[in-house]
């Protein structure tokens, strides 16, 4: 997150029967966790489907197809103490390699060589904030 920075970023709702998947993230200040659908910035000159398919491809190595493009979030939010600001291009997607389905966990890399898991979480565990889903408005999004 830069400070005073609007972040564009593109993210991909890979379901599973009643299942999405997300990262599991922390706020160390909140002490809290959260819980986002896979994806990333989107650099300049690049489509926002185009930043899923590069995304996707660096932090799970894997190759997707069938982006439906759902709808923009704009999320303005605190993590860490500081103050960020996003704009959301949700997709769904699917996995080309079908067995990627049949992982509980899949393992995330970042840029800076840190790993996280992905796991698959039913949709309605994320009503009336039992589990944190970010950004905040998307699971209106999703069940509008």
């Amino acid at each position: 997150m830069k400070k005073g920075i609007i972040r564009p970023i593109a993210i991909c709702l890979f379901k599973k029967e009643d299942k999405i998947l997300v990262a599991e993230g922390y706020d160390p200040v909140k002490e809290d966790f959260y819980y986002r659908p896979i994806g990333g910035g989107i650099e300049f000159g690049e489509k926002s489907s185009d930043t899923l398919i590069r995304e996707v491809k660096e932090e799970l190595d894997a190759d997707i197809s069938n982006l439906q493009f759902l709808g923009t979030v704009e999320s303005i939010f605190a993590f860490a103490g500081n103050t960020g600001h996003e704009i959301v291009q949700v997709y769904d997607g699917e996995f080309i390699d079908k067995s990627l389905y049949n992982q509980s966990k899949l393992l995330v890399k970042e840029d800076n060589g840190k790993t996280y898991k992905a796991t698959w979480k039913p949709l309605s565990a994320f009503q009336n904030g039992k589990l944190r889903l970010v950004p905040e408005s998307l699971y209106n999004l999703l069940t509008k």
